[in-house]
């Protein structure tokens, strides 16, 4: 084989693998699409509309500030990854489930990737990223939406 013919062939692999990848989606920036991220203020009317499906609503940063929300603590730390896991054991996969954090400006938070990864490894379909892009005051509170009392 000629080294014409090894380069050819090596640049032909590299070409499938990339497709390959971005098929897969290798290259994502973000665990979650963006039909996975809910505006506040659908959130907050789902809360309260009276008779309304609740969803699981489930705080991955350092406080449960959301009126019926449940704490798990900053995603980012193993042992909290654990207590969301097993939040989840007995909840069906379709089941669905809001997450949020708030604790900074959503692009630097530490604790929502770590937290929604770890709901797509469980195989959970119906789960949603709370977008704070601020922060929980400023993007929740501020607004009057539903808090803990």
């Amino acid at each position: 084989m000629t080294q014409k013919r090894i380069i050819s062939s090596l640049l032909g692999i590299l070409v499938i693998l990339g497709l390959v990848l971005a098929q897969t989606g290798w290259n994502k920036a973000e665990p979650w699409r963006p039909d996975q991220l809910l505006e506040p203020a659908d959130l907050a009317e789902t809360i309260n509309t009276p008779g309304a499906a609740k969803p699981l609503i489930i705080s991955v940063g350092p406080a449960a500030t959301i009126k019926s929300s449940i704490g798990v603590g900053p995603g980012s730390e193993a042992e909290n990854l654990a207590k969301l896991e097993k939040l989840l054991s007995k909840e069906p996969k379709n089941r669905e489930i809001v997450i949020y954090c708030g604790c900074c400006p959503f692009k630097n938070c530490p604790n929502v990737r770590p937290a929604f990864t770890k709901l797509n490894e469980l195989g959970f379909k119906n789960h949603k990223l709370l977008n704070l892009a601020k922060n929980l005051k400023t993007d929740w509170l501020d607004k009057g939406y539903p808090a803990v009392e």
